[in-house]
């Protein structure tokens, strides 16, 4: 009986949706409270817009196979990190609440992570920029369509770089591919090569 229970679950795929209307802080955190037991489901606030969104395992393949990417890098080039992963940011002075994928202080810790990472599955939102400007998180990495999208936060505006200024030397070519890789320990294994050379 519980086999045939189990051959019927079929794994989450990622989805968003955002409440209509506009709702205070006061609501968002009711909200919030209400919703906490239900695993998997992630919320986000910016400026009264509350949305919901539910992780898939494609999402969470990825965000962990570069997380994973990441440690070897920084453990090869000796550099010092401290990764936070996605620690909930919010501040309601700020009018926002959201999660990164993936973050990390980069050498010591500071007021807010040097480094976020978001993984789009499905269309991304055009706001996430916003709310990492509003913690003024230096840099942000976008993977969506399986691409990688670099942006620095200028003092006022998120601008595209094609570099990361924390790891200047890492391939990011060799990154996206390492990361599409089936098996995970010859993507770990390419990597390290590559990043020796």
């Amino acid at each position: 009986m519980i086999t045939q229970a189990a051959e019927k679950i079929i794994p989450v795929q990622e989805q968003r949706f955002v409440l209509p209307g506009c709702h205070s802080w006061q609501e968002f955190k009711a909200i919030q409270a209400l919703m906490e037991k239900v695993p998997g489901l992630r919320l986000s606030y910016l400026d009264g817009c509350v949305e919901f969104m539910t992780i898939g395992e494609g999402h969470e393949t990825i965000k962990s196979t570069i997380a994973l990417l990441l440690g070897l890098y920084f453990l090869e080039k000796r550099m010092e990190f401290i990764p936070v992963g996605s620690a909930t940011r919010e501040n309601e002075t700020r009018g926002a609440s959201f999660e990164p994928d993936e973050s990390y202080y980069i050498g010591q810790k500071k007021e807010h992570p040097d480094l976020a990472i978001e993984v789009a599955i499905t269309s991304g939102d055009s706001k996430k920029l916003e709310r990492y400007k509003r913690f003024k998180i230096t840099e942000v990495w976008f993977w969506e369509n399986n691409q990688l999208s670099l942006f620095r936060f200028s003092g006022e505006e998120y601008e595209p770089i094609s570099r990361s200024t924390f790891l200047p030397e890492l391939d990011l070519d060799l990154l996206r591919r390492c990361v599409l890789m089936p098996s995970k320990l010859e993507a770990m294994t390419e990597f390290l090569n590559g990043i020796r050379q």
